[in-house]
């Protein structure tokens, strides 16, 4: 298994801590608003990586955190808290607010078939954790107290750019660069750890006693104590979308590099962004689509996991209606194409013919390039054009491809099955065909026409479909 670490920039052999062991922390949401299909993309890219790793026998250990404090409208630690905005916004306490927001986003990832986490902590549980770290990091001198804020030194940590590749000078402008008025600030990339409640944040609505007065946590620490706490010092992967580089995922490096003197993260995982007319999509653009509105205009949420198996999760991804609609249209195929070649039962082991296991062969390769879905994609497509290979064979192929896919294809309905009798003609009239037979092949096609089903020919395929 090989994967491209951020940090280094260059694909490389993926080696565990403690193989077969995985120990995955995912940046989860601000449970504010309803999570766009944007933000959906960057949740199934690492439902899809997590599957890889499972499918090729490492055992995963996963955890997506909840933000429900300290996350600033602006990630320069500025702004208002984006839990109590919503609150104002809509009238309810915040711990209302992330409870409305995460059982949404709960029902939606659901929808799209992603695993559920093994664990799901929320910012506001793990306050303790995070002053605890504060703590080390001020007796070690890597942070500092103000009248406002306690901040992080970004000249104690000499690493501090590794991952975003910046020059120091260059975090000035949107790096943490905290409130203009607090003239204790060192330096313009200090980050916050905890702010006071104090100044413009003293009639906070979410506050915790400390050592060093009322207040929050700033969004960074939040990750670097939920991932110690659960995850262990140092973890195998570390994922998020390609904006949490710059800042997050940063600050993250520094300040549990620095409390633990250990490396946080061996390997660093980015999402590139789901776009429309080639911008990102945004809520705040009018182009946040929700998956509610997808399934309002009649697609299935797997026709939207479809979309996404399509492209890499390192590319940007366009999204159109268009586009889904064909995403649509192909899973529909692939549906019907199954139904056709249900199988009742199958057998505990399949005895694959050397072309079978060739494709299966091909299909871990892709996935262990850097989980490369859309070649895998390809290969369940030749395996299901392919005449060499029995419909046992591709059944039994197709559902094992789907643990990584996750299309739901083993939970096809029995009562759309084609009958032994029908799916017999069906490839007797194949045969015939192949032979250039064809008044053989018409006949039989009448003859399964008579008993209530159609057959439709498309490129090196059949499938079958009941009357209306």
């Amino acid at each position: 298994m090989k994967l491209y670490n951020t940090l280094t920039r260059r694909l490389e052999e993926f080696q565990p801590i403690n193989s077969p062991h995985v120990s995955f922390y995912h940046c989860g949401p601000t449970v504010y608003w309803t999570q766009h299909i944007g933000n959906m993309r960057g949740m199934t890219m690492a439902d899809l990586i997590r599957r890889s790793l499972t499918y090729v026998g490492y055992n995963v250990n996963f955890v997506r955190n909840y933000t429900d404090v300290g996350h600033l409208t602006s990630d320069a630690d500025e702004g208002e808290d984006k839990m109590e905005k919503a609150s104002r916004r809509e009238k309810l306490s915040p711990d209302k607010i992330a409870q409305k927001y995460i059982d949404i986003f709960e029902k939606d990832i659901t929808l799209l078939n992603n695993l559920p986490a093994n664990h799901n902590p929320r910012a506001s549980q793990y306050v303790t954790e995070m002053i605890e770290m504060i703590k080390i990091l001020i007796n070690k001198k890597h942070a500092y107290i103000t009248s406002q804020a306690i901040y992080f030194n970004v000249s104690t940590f000499s690493y501090y750019n590794a991952l975003n590749k910046q020059k120091i000078d260059l975090n000035i402008k949107g790096m943490g660069k905290g409130k203009v008025d607090d003239h204790e600030k060192k330096h313009p990339a200090d980050f916050v750890l905890w702010f006071f409640k104090v100044g413009e944040y003293k009639n906070a609505l979410q506050t915790w006693q400390s050592p060093w007065g009322k207040g929050f946590p700033g969004w960074h620490m939040e990750c670097s104590a939920m991932s110690k706490k659960l995850l262990g010092e140092t973890i195998d992967i570390h994922m998020g979308g390609i904006e949490h580089i710059p800042v997050h995922h940063t600050n993250e490096i520094a300040q549990s590099e620095s409390a633990n003197e250990k490396k946080f993260v061996n390997c660093w995982l980015h999402n590139e962004h789901l776009t429309i007319s080639g911008d990102k999509m945004a809520k705040s653009q009018g182009t946040g689509y929700s998956l509610s509105e997808l399934i309002e205009k009649g697609f299935d949420p797997l026709d939207l996991r479809y979309f996404f198996l399509t492209a890499h999760y390192r590319s940007r991804q366009n999204f159109t209606w268009e586009a889904l609609k064909n995403a649509k249209q192909s899973r529909e195929q692939l549906i019907s194409i199954l139904q056709t070649i249900y199988q009742d039962h199958l057998p505990d082991k399949i005895d694959y013919s050397n072309k079978a296991l060739g494709y299966k062969k091909t299909f871990i390769e892709a996935i262990s390039n850097d989980i490369q879905i859309p070649q895998a994609l390809a290969v369940l497509w030749n395996t299901v054009k392919n005449k060499n290979i029995s419909p046992l064979e591709k059944y039994g192929l197709l559902l094992e491809f789907d643990q990584v896919f996750g299309l739901s294809l083993d939970l096809l309905p029995t009562q759309h099955r084609i009958p032994n009798e029908i799916r017999l003609l069906a490839e007797q009239r194949q045969e015939a065909k192949d032979k250039k037979d064809y008044v053989t092949a018409d006949n039989i096609r009448k003859q399964i026409e008579n008993k209530g089903y159609l057959i439709e020919d498309q490129e090196r395929l059949y499938h079958i479909k009941q009357k209306n």
